[in-house]
C-alpha cells in the first residue's frame, strides 16, 4: 500500500479536490453541526468581542463558518496550505472582520500569521501533518496568555468497534465517492490517516506534552461518537475573557457524560466513555 500523502503531496491532493469537497462534506450527518459545537466549546464570552481567532487548516471554510456564528463579533483569521480550497473559501461572502492567509501550518513560526490569538480552532489538521507536536508547540507560542486551542478531529476512541465504524463508512462510502469524482487517493489518505492517527487519549496527551493545561478530550454525537472528538487545551495564564468558569463546560453535557481526573496538571479529562475507551 502507498504511504500516506504528507506536505507537498498532500496540498496538492486538496487543490485538485477542492472543487468537490464542500459537495461530499455535505454528506456527512451533522458536519456542520459538529464543527459549530466545537467552536462553541472555545468558549468566549461576548461573542468574541476584541478578540482575535485563528482557524488553522480552514480548508474550503466550513470551520471559519463555525467560528464566525460561534463568535459574531470577534476577528477571525483563516489560515490553509492549499490555494484550491483557500480559492472555494474565498469565494463565499464573508463580513469584513473575516480575512484568509494562504500559508502551511508548518511554517506559522517563520511570522506568516503574527499572534497573538485568543483562540485558536484546528479542525481536521493534525493527523495530516507529518510533524504534528512541532505545530502544536507553534500554536502553544501564538496563543496569548490563557489563550484556548480546540481540535475538532477524526482520532478514534479506542475500542475496536470505533475502528470499525470507521472503516466501514470509508469503505461503504467514502472511498467509493472518492473513485467516482477522480479524488480517491485523497480519500483512501483520509481513511489510512484516521486509522494510523492517534487515539483521542494518545491524542489528549500530545497536547499536555506540547504545554498546554486544562486539556480535556470530549466527544461528539451522532455516528461520529468514538470516531471524532473535540481536544480543548489552554495556555497557562490570566483567563482571555474574565469568565470565572469554563466557557465549555456549559457544553459538554451535550457531547456524553461525565469527566474524570483532575485538572491543570497535565493529564487529561475525559468527556465519556467513548473518549477513553480500551481496544
Amino acid at each position: 500500500m502507498p504511504p500516506l500523502l504528507r506536505d507537498a503531496a498532500l496540498t496538492t491532493a486538496f487543490d485538485h479536490g477542492a472543487d468537490r469537497y464542500d459537495r461530499l462534506v455535505a454528506l456527512n450527518p451533522g458536519y456542520h453541526a459538529q464543527l459549530r459545537r466545537s467552536a462553541r466549546r472555545l468558549g468566549l464570552a461576548d461573542g468574541g468581542a476584541g478578540r482575535r481567532v485563528l482557524d488553522l487548516g480552514c480548508g474550503t471554510g466550513a470551520s471559519t463558518a463555525a467560528l464566525a456564528a460561534a463568535f459574531p463579533a470577534a476577528q477571525i483569521v483563516g489560515v490553509d496550505a492549499s490555494a484550491g480550497m483557500l480559492d472555494r473559501a474565498r469565494a463565499k461572502r464573508w463580513p469584513s472582520r473575516v480575512r484568509f492567509v494562504h500559508a502551511p501550518a508548518e511554517e506559522l513560526h517563520r511570522g506568516a500569521v503574527p499572534g497573538p490569538f485568543d483562540a485558536v480552532l484546528a479542525a481536521y489538521l493534525f493527523r495530516n501533518l507529518t510533524d504534528p507536536d512541532a505545530v502544536l508547540r507553534t500554536v502553544h507560542r501564538l496563543l496569548a496568555p490563557g489563550g484556548r486551542l480546540a481540535v475538532h478531529e477524526y482520532a478514534l476512541g479506542g475500542r475496536r468497534v470505533d475502528r470499525l465504524v470507521w472503516t466501514g463508512v470509508c469503505r461503504g462510502v467514502v472511498l467509493p465517492l472518492g473513485t467516482a469524482t477522480g479524488d480517491r487517493d485523497l480519500y483512501r489518505h483520509l481513511w489510512r490517516s484516521v486509522v494510523e492517527f492517534d487515539t483521542a487519549p494518545a491524542f489528549g496527551a500530545r497536547l499536555c506534552r506540547a504545554g498546554f493545561e486544562r486539556v480535556r478530550v470530549l466527544p461528539l454525537p451522532g455516528w461520529q461518537t468514538g470516531v471524532t472528538h473535540t481536544f480543548l487545551g489552554r495556555r497557562a495564564g490570566a483567563e482571555t475573557d474574565g469568565a470565572p468558569t469554563d466557557g465549555a463546560e456549559a457544553h459538554g453535557a451535550e457531547a456524553g457524560g461525565a469527566r474524570t481526573g483532575p485538572v491543570g496538571t497535565g493529564r487529561v479529562r475525559t468527556g465519556g466513555p467513548q473518549a477513553g475507551g480500551t481496544s
